[in-house]
């Protein structure tokens, strides 16, 4: 018993050490915010779609504000963006949809970004060795491209991504501006979407078309991202 409990003892000491540190009780925090959401999402009952419009209604002027800020508000609480997209769309039509979705994108994706330098920066700038750091070093180099590849990779959701850019040496306006434009496409197209799921007997293949724009900019920006790192690669012949 006394053998099997001196490494839990180890490990116990190991972790109030840590914690000691101001970099390891912010990164910490960060975990439990995630986490936090992640439950939040779970345990919280969805909305009814059909109350959006009225909600938006009662909102008056106000409406558009409301959409991106709760827009980016949800996407920062992990909400998938495709939801957020599809509601606005449903809401204000495919236009205005788009558009405030793309908002909300922009203002999540500095939100997000703000709080994982915040909480996330030091902690992970003074552990990383090896590839880890060289892994540190491309996302800080990364220009508008290079975030816009990543974005388009099924890794993480929209909100995730902004948390984990935070926290490594990322530059802040390459990242919001590959961001943005990343989520163009699919905004346009789910918007598109929405608008028309809202209306009955408007769904056609004009609304839908939009949707096809997501999946060819992905392929075409990760064939793109594929040829430069073979050619880096295999270097100057």
């Amino acid at each position: 018993m006394i053998g099997a409990a001196r490494p839990w003892r180890r490990r116990t000491g190991r972790l109030v050490r840590l914690l000691r540190q101001q970099s390891a009780r912010r990164f910490a925090l960060l975990l439990l915010l995630l986490a936090g959401c992640g439950v939040t999402l779970l345990l919280v009952p969805h909305p009814d779609p059909g109350d959006l419009p009225r909600l938006a209604d009662s909102l008056g002027a106000y409406a558009p504000v409301a959409a991106i800020v709760g827009g980016a508000l949800l996407l920062v609480a992990l909400v998938p963006r495709t939801f957020v997209t599809l509601a606005a769309g449903a809401i204000f039509g495919p236009v205005q949809g788009a558009a405030y979705a793309l908002g909300a994108a922009l203002l999540a994706a500095a939100l997000g970004f703000a709080v994982g330098r915040l909480l996330g920066r030091q902690f992970v700038a003074e552990r990383i060795r090896g590839r880890l750091a060289r892994l540190d070093g491309w996302f800080a180099r990364q220009s508008v491209f290079g975030v816009m590849t990543v974005r388009l990779l099924p890794i993480a959701g929209f909100g995730l991504v902004s948390y984990g850019y935070g926290t490594t040496g990322a530059r802040l306006l390459p990242f919001l501006a590959g961001s943005v434009i990343a989520a163009a496409p699919t905004a346009i197209g789910y918007a598109a979407i929405g608008a028309a799921v809202s209306s009955p007997g408007s769904i056609n293949w004009y609304a839908a078309a939009p949707a096809s724009l997501g999946l060819i900019a992905s392929v075409l920006i990760i064939h793109r991202w594929w040829r430069a790192e073979r050619h880096r690669r295999l270097g100057p012949s």
